[in-house]
């Protein structure tokens, strides 16, 4: 980027302006997972100052740890749907070898 870049010139608002950033309670896993990606490619980018680095960062890591915590509610409620079938089939079975 250059001087004449206005999003050089923008700094760190540019990146982390409201178009870009949503509450992360309201967000899917879907989409703090692309925002994830996002910033990911901003920081490896190299371009991103010092503050825009912190702010992506602190950013990143909330995101982070949004999609673990959905990533977990959805192995609990798995694991939750496997045990369900396993006692129906449990009972399916004992019914099955009642005479």
């Amino acid at each position: 980027m250059t001087d004449d870049d206005p999003q050089s010139m923008a700094g760190p608002q540019s990146v982390t302006d409201s178009a870009h950033v949503t509450e992360p309670q309201s967000m899917t896993y879907e989409t703090a997972a692309a925002r994830v990606e996002e910033i990911i490619r901003r920081l490896d980018s190299g371009e991103a100052s010092l503050n825009e680095t912190l702010a992506l960062v602190q950013e990143g890591k909330t995101l982070i740890e949004l999609c673990a915590g959905e990533l977990e509610s959805v192995g609990a409620a798995l694991e939750e749907l496997r045990l369900d079938e396993l006692v129906v089939r449990l009972e399916d079975e004992s019914r099955a070898g009642t005479p």
